[in-house]
Parts: C-alpha cells; sequence; structure tokens
C-alpha cells in the first residue's frame, strides 16, 4: 500500500537518533508467525515511517518458535505520541488490524527504553532496507539480545561497572554489543500501548555472523566464570534474558 494514503509525513529518525525505543515481544497464535511478518513488512513499515517512527529491525525469535521481536525508535516522546496515534487511528491500520491481531496471543510484553549512553547507540546501515516488491534472502547473521532486570534503574557507577568489567568479556566471548539501552523512564504518553513498568532493565544487543557463531559466543558465556562468579554478582542483576533472534527479510538492522 502505498504512503500515499497516510495523511501526515514526517521523516523517521536515523537509528542513532532514535532517543525512545520500545522493544516489541509478540506471544503469537501457533504457526502464525510468518502470517504476521508478511503482513507487517507489506504493510507497516512504510506506513509507521512516513509518521515519523523508525521500524529499527523485526526478528524471528530462533529459541522461541511461537515469539516475534521487533524494534520501533522515535526521536522522542512526543514524536512518539504523534506517530502512534496516527498510524493507529490510519486507514492501513484500520483495514489491517483485525488480520494482524487474530495472529497474536499477547501484544503487551512492551519495554520503553532509550540508549544507555549516546556512545552506545546503533548506527544506521549503509545500505537502505530491502525493498517491499524485492525478494530479498533471509539474512544469515543471529543478534543476540540480553535483557538484565535491575533492582533500582542503572545509575553511572553501574554504567562504569558495566563498561569495565562486562564490555571486554563479551567481546572475548565474540559478544561484543553493538548497542545497550536502558530503562525509558518517562511516563508512556500513548496508554492505549500498554508498557511495561515492573522493574528497570539494562540491555545489550550483539550481533554474530551466523547461528554456529552465536551459539558458540553464547557457550564461551555461559562457561566464563568470570560471568558467573564476578561480573554478574557485582552488578548485581535480580535476572538476565536473553534472545537469539534472527532479522527478517526486510529489517533494515540485519
Amino acid at each position: 500500500m502505498s504512503t500515499s494514503s497516510v495523511t501526515e509525513h514526517a521523516a523517521a529518525p536515523a537509528l542513532e537518533d532514535c532517543a525512545v525505543i520500545e522493544l516489541r515481544d509478540y506471544r503469537m497464535q501457533p504457526n502464525q508467525r510468518d502470517v504476521l511478518i508478511d503482513l507487517f513488512e507489506r504493510e507497516f513499515i512504510e506506513t509507521q515511517e512516513a509518521l515519523g517512527m523508525r521500524v529499527m529491525a523485526h526478528f524471528r525469535d530462533l529459541d522461541r518458535p511461537d515469539h516475534y521481536v521487533w524494534l520501533r525508535g522515535f526521536a522522542d516522546m512526543p514524536a512518539r505520541q504523534r506517530g502512534l496515534e496516527g498510524f493507529y487511528g490510519s486507514g492501513v491500520w484500520l483495514a489491517h488490524r483485525n488480520a494482524a491481531n487474530a495472529t497474536m496471543i499477547d501484544s503487551d510484553d512492551v519495554r520503553l527504553l532509550r540508549y544507555a549512553r549516546p556512545t552506545w547507540s546503533l548506527a544506521s546501515p549503509s545500505v537502505p532496507r530491502p525493498h517491499r516488491d524485492a525478494e530479498p534472502a533471509l539474512p544469515q547473521s543471529v543478534f543476540v539480545l540480553m535483557v538484565a532486570t535491575l533492582a533500582t534503574p542503572a545509575d553511572a557507577s553501574f554504567k562504569r561497572t558495566f563498561e569495565r568489567d562486562a564490555l571486554p568479556l563479551l567481546r572475548e566471548c565474540g559478544l561484543m554489543p553493538i548497542a545497550v539501552f536502558e530503562t525509558e523512564p518517562a511516563p508512556n504518553n500513548y496508554p492505549r500501548l500498554p508498557i511495561r513498568t515492573d522493574a528497570p532493565v539494562f540491555a545489550w544487543l550483539s550481533r554474530c555472523v551466523g547461528v554456529a557463531a552465536a551459539s558458540q559466543a553464547l557457550s564461551r558465556w555461559d562457561a566464563s566464570l568470570r560471568a558467573a562468579g564476578v561480573l554478574l554478582p557485582r552488578l548485581g542483576l535480580a535476572r538476565l534474558e536473553r534472545m537469539r533472534l534472527q532479522p527478517a527479510a526486510r529489517s533494515w538492522l540485519r
């Protein structure tokens, strides 16, 4: 569908300029993930970006075949409100929402994030997103997302410890982050879409060349006595989740 059907146009931010980021983790109906991805890639990328939102990446979770994970970015919180109001009131969404919602069991597992430091932001790819009329090959890369639940929001001391102790170890394991995130504390300014507020998180995203490389890197991480015995206790992590994510065909981050 042409973005000409969207009434308001705004420039979508570059990845490094996304000051507010949604991490959206959908639990799907059986065998419906690819149905949603096909619909999403055909109808929901350009139409959101025409309203100033950036569809940063969208993934299949390799370890949870019933989960679809994606990142949506905004220049700031007011841009988030404007973009979401525009999109979810648009003819594009109204025409396809029933089909999209029918593929999902739960779409409320959403974290509102920001880059933990400006220098820990994603870099925009040098090549454009594959065109929707193309038939791009499925990327072979695998992204590893680790999400740490914290008792209190990450402060300057926590970030220094992460930089000093965690980053070198992640590099040694083959999991050097390409971006690091923390909870965005601003109130949800579009309450129609729920945001999790149960606990602050600190998260990092790494890119591996393929499934084997990701598995080997995670095995090295799991076997590391420094991670289990020193790093995680020193950071005081209440819980550390991880996801192996493979980009969908039209993901910009790939």
